[in-house]
Protein backbone atom coordinates (compact mmCIF):
# COMPACT_ATOMS: atom_id res chain seq x y z
CA UNK A 1 0.00 0.00 0.00
CA UNK A 2 1.21 3.50 -0.83
CA UNK A 3 1.89 5.57 2.29
CA UNK A 4 0.74 9.15 2.20
CA UNK A 5 4.27 10.54 1.87
CA UNK A 6 5.10 8.26 -1.08
CA UNK A 7 1.78 9.15 -2.69
CA UNK A 8 2.54 12.87 -2.38
CA UNK A 9 5.90 12.36 -4.10
CA UNK A 10 4.41 10.28 -6.92
CA UNK A 11 1.54 12.68 -7.54
CA UNK A 12 3.95 15.63 -7.54
CA UNK A 13 6.15 13.89 -10.13
CA UNK A 14 3.08 13.37 -12.33
CA UNK A 15 1.90 16.94 -11.79
CA UNK A 16 -1.43 15.69 -10.41
CA UNK A 17 -3.15 17.90 -7.78
CA UNK A 18 -4.29 16.31 -4.54
CA UNK A 19 -5.44 17.14 -1.00
CA UNK A 20 -3.56 16.12 2.14
CA UNK A 21 -6.02 15.35 4.97
CA UNK A 22 -4.63 15.39 8.53
CA UNK A 23 -6.21 14.71 11.91
CA UNK A 24 -5.04 17.70 13.96
CA UNK A 25 -7.21 17.22 17.05
CA UNK A 26 -8.86 14.26 18.76
CA UNK A 27 -11.27 14.24 21.67
CA UNK A 28 -12.54 11.10 23.32
CA UNK A 29 -12.57 7.84 21.40
CA UNK A 30 -11.47 8.19 17.76
CA UNK A 31 -10.44 5.61 15.13
CA UNK A 32 -6.96 7.10 14.66
CA UNK A 33 -4.69 9.49 16.55
CA UNK A 34 -3.85 13.11 15.79
CA UNK A 35 -1.22 13.35 13.07
CA UNK A 36 -2.73 10.55 10.98
CA UNK A 37 -2.89 11.50 7.32
CA UNK A 38 -4.33 10.44 3.99
CA UNK A 39 -3.93 11.77 0.45
CA UNK A 40 -6.89 12.23 -1.87
CA UNK A 41 -6.54 12.67 -5.63
CA UNK A 42 -9.34 12.95 -8.19
CA UNK A 43 -9.43 9.17 -8.64
CA UNK A 44 -7.43 7.58 -5.81
CA UNK A 45 -7.12 7.43 -2.02
CA UNK A 46 -3.83 6.77 -0.21
CA UNK A 47 -3.37 5.77 3.44
CA UNK A 48 -6.20 6.22 5.95
CA UNK A 49 -7.55 8.37 8.75
CA UNK A 50 -9.57 5.48 10.17
CA UNK A 51 -12.04 4.39 7.56
CA UNK A 52 -15.80 4.45 7.92
CA UNK A 53 -18.10 7.32 7.08
CA UNK A 54 -15.65 9.90 8.45
CA UNK A 55 -13.12 8.92 5.83
CA UNK A 56 -15.80 8.85 3.13
CA UNK A 57 -16.97 12.34 4.13
CA UNK A 58 -13.39 13.66 4.16
CA UNK A 59 -12.75 12.15 0.73
CA UNK A 60 -15.89 13.82 -0.63
CA UNK A 61 -14.83 17.23 0.76
CA UNK A 62 -11.31 16.85 -0.64
CA UNK A 63 -12.55 15.93 -4.12
CA UNK A 64 -14.97 18.84 -4.10
CA UNK A 65 -12.03 21.12 -3.32
CA UNK A 66 -10.12 19.61 -6.26
CA UNK A 67 -13.02 19.98 -8.68
CA UNK A 68 -13.53 23.62 -7.65
CA UNK A 69 -9.80 24.38 -7.83
CA UNK A 70 -9.70 25.65 -4.25
CA UNK A 71 -6.20 26.45 -2.99
CA UNK A 72 -6.90 27.59 0.58
CA UNK A 73 -6.53 25.22 3.53
CA UNK A 74 -9.74 24.18 5.26
CA UNK A 75 -10.56 23.03 8.81
CA UNK A 76 -13.63 20.98 9.68
CA UNK A 77 -14.80 19.42 12.97
CA UNK A 78 -16.68 16.10 13.05
CA UNK A 79 -18.59 14.44 15.90
CA UNK A 80 -18.16 10.69 15.64
CA UNK A 81 -21.71 9.80 16.46
CA UNK A 82 -24.88 8.67 14.77
CA UNK A 83 -24.79 11.37 12.10
CA UNK A 84 -21.60 9.80 10.68
CA UNK A 85 -22.75 6.25 11.32
CA UNK A 86 -19.88 5.75 13.79
CA UNK A 87 -20.10 4.75 17.43
CA UNK A 88 -16.76 6.04 18.75
CA UNK A 89 -18.49 8.91 20.49
CA UNK A 90 -15.51 11.21 20.24
CA UNK A 91 -14.75 14.17 18.00
CA UNK A 92 -12.01 15.03 15.58
CA UNK A 93 -10.81 18.05 13.61
CA UNK A 94 -9.46 17.56 10.09
CA UNK A 95 -7.14 19.85 8.15
CA UNK A 96 -7.52 19.81 4.36
CA UNK A 97 -4.42 21.08 2.49
CA UNK A 98 -4.50 21.37 -1.33
CA UNK A 99 -1.22 20.24 -2.88
CA UNK A 100 0.17 20.64 -6.36
CA UNK A 101 -1.37 23.96 -7.35
CA UNK A 102 -1.87 24.67 -11.01
CA UNK A 103 0.02 22.01 -12.94
CA UNK A 104 -0.66 22.37 -16.64
CA UNK A 105 0.59 19.39 -18.62
CA UNK A 106 2.19 20.73 -21.80
CA UNK A 107 3.51 18.81 -24.81
CA UNK A 108 5.83 20.67 -27.19
CA UNK A 109 6.48 18.87 -30.47
CA UNK A 110 9.58 20.38 -32.06
CA UNK A 111 13.00 21.43 -30.79
CA UNK A 112 13.69 24.03 -33.46
CA UNK A 113 14.50 27.68 -32.86
CA UNK A 114 11.01 28.63 -31.64
CA UNK A 115 10.79 25.53 -29.45
CA UNK A 116 14.15 26.34 -27.86
CA UNK A 117 12.90 29.86 -27.09
CA UNK A 118 9.51 28.67 -25.82
CA UNK A 119 10.35 25.75 -23.52
CA UNK A 120 12.39 27.78 -20.97
CA UNK A 121 9.43 30.18 -20.66
CA UNK A 122 7.03 27.29 -20.02
CA UNK A 123 9.46 25.69 -17.56
CA UNK A 124 9.29 28.83 -15.41
CA UNK A 125 5.50 28.41 -15.07
CA UNK A 126 3.63 25.96 -12.80
CA UNK A 127 3.70 23.41 -15.62
CA UNK A 128 5.08 20.01 -16.51
CA UNK A 129 6.52 19.98 -20.03
CA UNK A 130 7.15 17.09 -22.42
CA UNK A 131 9.54 18.22 -25.15
CA UNK A 132 9.42 15.85 -28.11
CA UNK A 133 11.53 15.64 -31.26
CA UNK A 134 13.16 12.94 -33.38
CA UNK A 135 16.42 14.92 -33.65
CA UNK A 136 18.43 14.61 -30.45
CA UNK A 137 21.03 17.08 -31.71
CA UNK A 138 18.44 19.88 -31.73
CA UNK A 139 17.96 19.81 -27.97
CA UNK A 140 20.16 22.11 -25.86
CA UNK A 141 22.81 20.58 -23.64
CA UNK A 142 20.94 21.64 -20.50
CA UNK A 143 17.22 20.86 -20.23
CA UNK A 144 15.28 23.12 -17.81
CA UNK A 145 13.95 21.63 -14.58
CA UNK A 146 10.42 20.35 -14.94
CA UNK A 147 10.96 19.44 -18.60
CA UNK A 148 11.17 15.87 -19.88
CA UNK A 149 13.20 15.48 -23.08
CA UNK A 150 11.72 12.79 -25.30
CA UNK A 151 13.69 11.70 -28.36
CA UNK A 152 11.35 9.62 -30.50
CA UNK A 153 11.77 8.34 -34.03
CA UNK A 154 7.97 8.47 -34.33
CA UNK A 155 6.73 11.61 -32.52
CA UNK A 156 3.14 10.83 -33.51
CA UNK A 157 3.27 7.73 -31.29
CA UNK A 158 3.87 9.99 -28.29
CA UNK A 159 0.35 11.46 -28.65
CA UNK A 160 -1.15 8.31 -27.11
CA UNK A 161 0.87 8.82 -23.92
CA UNK A 162 -0.25 12.39 -23.24
CA UNK A 163 -2.37 12.96 -20.12
CA UNK A 164 -5.98 13.99 -20.83
CA UNK A 165 -6.41 17.74 -20.70
CA UNK A 166 -2.90 18.46 -21.99
CA UNK A 167 -1.85 21.68 -23.70
CA UNK A 168 -0.35 20.69 -27.05
CA UNK A 169 1.98 22.74 -29.26
CA UNK A 170 3.03 21.50 -32.69
CA UNK A 171 5.99 23.26 -34.30
CA UNK A 172 8.14 20.63 -35.98
CA UNK A 173 10.56 21.00 -38.89
CA UNK A 174 8.30 19.06 -41.27
CA UNK A 175 4.84 20.07 -42.57
CA UNK A 176 3.78 16.47 -43.14
CA UNK A 177 4.72 15.59 -39.57
CA UNK A 178 2.77 18.65 -38.38
CA UNK A 179 -0.24 17.32 -40.30
CA UNK A 180 0.03 13.81 -38.84
CA UNK A 181 0.41 15.19 -35.31
CA UNK A 182 -2.60 17.44 -35.87
CA UNK A 183 -4.68 14.50 -37.04
CA UNK A 184 -3.65 12.37 -34.05
CA UNK A 185 -4.42 15.12 -31.54
CA UNK A 186 -7.78 15.97 -33.10
CA UNK A 187 -8.67 12.29 -33.13
CA UNK A 188 -8.03 12.05 -29.36
CA UNK A 189 -9.92 15.33 -28.86
CA UNK A 190 -9.34 15.40 -25.10
CA UNK A 191 -6.80 18.23 -24.95
CA UNK A 192 -7.41 21.53 -23.20
CA UNK A 193 -5.68 23.60 -25.86
CA UNK A 194 -3.93 22.80 -29.14
CA UNK A 195 -1.86 25.25 -31.15
CA UNK A 196 -0.15 24.73 -34.51
CA UNK A 197 2.55 27.09 -35.68
CA UNK A 198 1.98 28.63 -39.08
CA UNK A 199 0.07 31.16 -41.13
CA UNK A 200 -3.58 31.38 -42.12
CA UNK A 201 -2.60 29.87 -45.46
CA UNK A 202 -1.15 26.84 -43.69
CA UNK A 203 -4.34 26.47 -41.71
CA UNK A 204 -6.49 26.52 -44.86
CA UNK A 205 -4.34 23.82 -46.48
CA UNK A 206 -4.44 21.65 -43.36
CA UNK A 207 -8.20 22.07 -42.98
CA UNK A 208 -8.74 20.94 -46.57
CA UNK A 209 -6.64 17.81 -46.10
CA UNK A 210 -8.17 16.99 -42.73
CA UNK A 211 -11.71 17.37 -44.03
CA UNK A 212 -10.78 14.87 -46.74
CA UNK A 213 -9.77 12.45 -43.97
CA UNK A 214 -13.20 12.71 -42.36
CA UNK A 215 -12.62 15.28 -39.65
CA UNK A 216 -15.52 17.63 -39.00
CA UNK A 217 -15.58 21.41 -39.07
CA UNK A 218 -16.42 21.32 -35.35
CA UNK A 219 -13.24 19.36 -34.60
CA UNK A 220 -11.15 21.77 -36.67
CA UNK A 221 -12.50 24.75 -34.71
CA UNK A 222 -10.54 23.52 -31.68
CA UNK A 223 -7.26 24.04 -33.53
CA UNK A 224 -5.46 27.34 -32.91
CA UNK A 225 -3.55 28.30 -36.05
CA UNK A 226 -2.11 30.86 -36.15
CA UNK A 227 -1.58 30.63 -32.40
CA UNK A 228 -0.47 33.21 -29.89
CA UNK A 229 -1.64 36.62 -28.73
CA UNK A 230 -1.93 39.05 -31.64
CA UNK A 231 -0.86 42.04 -29.53
CA UNK A 232 2.59 40.47 -29.10
CA UNK A 233 3.97 41.10 -32.56
CA UNK A 234 7.23 40.15 -34.22
CA UNK A 235 8.87 37.25 -36.02
CA UNK A 236 11.89 36.65 -33.83
CA UNK A 237 11.77 33.23 -32.10
CA UNK A 238 11.55 34.81 -28.64
CA UNK A 239 8.74 37.14 -29.77
CA UNK A 240 6.74 34.21 -31.16
CA UNK A 241 7.50 32.20 -28.01
CA UNK A 242 6.26 34.98 -25.71
CA UNK A 243 3.07 35.26 -27.76
CA UNK A 244 2.39 31.52 -27.51
CA UNK A 245 3.24 31.37 -23.80
CA UNK A 246 0.90 34.31 -23.18
CA UNK A 247 -2.03 32.49 -24.76
CA UNK A 248 -1.32 29.34 -22.75
CA UNK A 249 -1.18 31.36 -19.52
CA UNK A 250 -4.50 33.05 -20.37
CA UNK A 251 -6.06 29.66 -21.12
CA UNK A 252 -4.96 27.79 -18.02
CA UNK A 253 -5.85 30.74 -15.77
CA UNK A 254 -9.34 30.74 -17.28
CA UNK A 255 -9.79 26.97 -17.09
CA UNK A 256 -8.19 26.29 -13.70
CA UNK A 257 -10.81 24.89 -11.37
CA UNK A 258 -13.04 23.55 -14.12
CA UNK A 259 -13.81 19.87 -13.57
CA UNK A 260 -13.35 18.99 -17.23
CA UNK A 261 -10.89 21.37 -18.87
CA UNK A 262 -11.15 19.78 -22.28
CA UNK A 263 -14.88 20.43 -22.40
CA UNK A 264 -14.29 24.11 -21.68
CA UNK A 265 -11.45 24.69 -24.13
CA UNK A 266 -13.51 26.07 -27.01
CA UNK A 267 -15.34 28.80 -25.03
CA UNK A 268 -12.01 29.84 -23.48
CA UNK A 269 -10.40 30.17 -26.89
CA UNK A 270 -13.25 32.39 -27.99
CA UNK A 271 -12.39 34.82 -25.18
CA UNK A 272 -8.84 35.23 -26.45
CA UNK A 273 -7.95 37.71 -29.20
CA UNK A 274 -7.65 35.94 -32.57
CA UNK A 275 -4.09 35.73 -33.79
CA UNK A 276 -3.60 37.81 -36.92
CA UNK A 277 0.14 37.52 -37.14
CA UNK A 278 1.73 35.16 -39.67
CA UNK A 279 4.18 32.85 -37.94
CA UNK A 280 7.36 31.89 -39.73
CA UNK A 281 8.71 28.39 -39.20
Amino acid sequence: MHTWINALADLHDRGEPCVLVTIIEERGSTPRNAGSKMVVSASQLFDTIGGGHLEYKAMHIARQMLSEGRQNTHLERFSLGASLGQCCGGATVLLFEPMGGVQAQIAVFGAGHVGRALVPLLAALPCRVRWIDSREQEFPAVIPAGVSKIVSEEPVDEVDDLPPGSYCIVMTHNHQLDLELTAALLKRNDFTWFGLIGSKTKRVKFEHRLLERGFTAEQLQRLRCPMGIAEVKGKLPIEIAVSIAGEIIATYNASFGQHNPAANAEPIAQLLPPSRRSQAI
